[in-house]
C-alpha cells in the first residue's frame, strides 16, 4: 500500500490505522533517509497501541518498551550498532507475542512472526510511505 502524507500529523494518521492489522510478535521494519519520518510513524503506531508515554527515538539506548493498552511495543534503533550484535539479546524481543517490535535502521534478520517492511522517502514537501508484507 502507497500513502502521501502532507504533514506530521498525517503520517501519525496513516500509521495508527496500519496498526490495526498488528498483532504480538510483528515486527515493523522502518526504512528511510535521516529525517523521513520514521520516529514519527513509531509515535503513530504507539498512540493506537494506546501508549501513554511520550515516544522518542531510541538511538543512544537502542531499545526502549512501552506499555500500551492493546500490545506492547518494543522500539528500537540500530542506527549506531556495527559488528556482531547477536550478543546484545535483542532476538528475545521478535519472540514475545505480548507486543510488536519496530525496528529503525535495521541490522538483524531471521524473525520469527510476521515482518512488515515499511519505507519512508521524501516527495517534496512531503512524505511517501509505502507498506508491504
Amino acid at each position: 500500500m502507497e500513502y502521501i502524507s502532507k504533514s506530521a500529523e498525517e503520517t501519525l494518521d496513516i500509521a495508527a490505522a496500519f496498526t490495526a492489522r498488528l498483532v504480538g510478535g510483528d515486527v515493523v521494519l522502518l526504512h528511510g533517509d535521516l529525517g523521513a519520518g520514521k520516529t514519527t510513524f513509531t509515535k503513530g503506531i504507539a498512540r493506537a497501541l494506546g501508549v501513554k508515554d511520550v515516544v522518542t527515538s531510541p538511538t543512544f539506548t537502542i531499545v526502549k518498551e512501552y506499555e500500551g493498552d492493546r500490545l506492547r511495543l518494543f522500539h528500537m534503533d540500530m542506527y549506531r550498532l556495527t559488528g556482531d550484535i547477536t550478543e546484545l539479546g535483542l532476538e528475545e524481543y521478535f519472540e514475545r507475542k505480548d507486543g510488536v517490535t519496530v525496528i529503525e535502521w535495521c541490522a538483524v534478520d531471521g524473525f520469527f512472526g510476521r515482518v512488515y517492511n515499511v519505507y519512508l522517502s521524501y516527495e517534496g514537501e512531503n512524505r511517501c510511505i509505502v507498506i508491504e508484507e
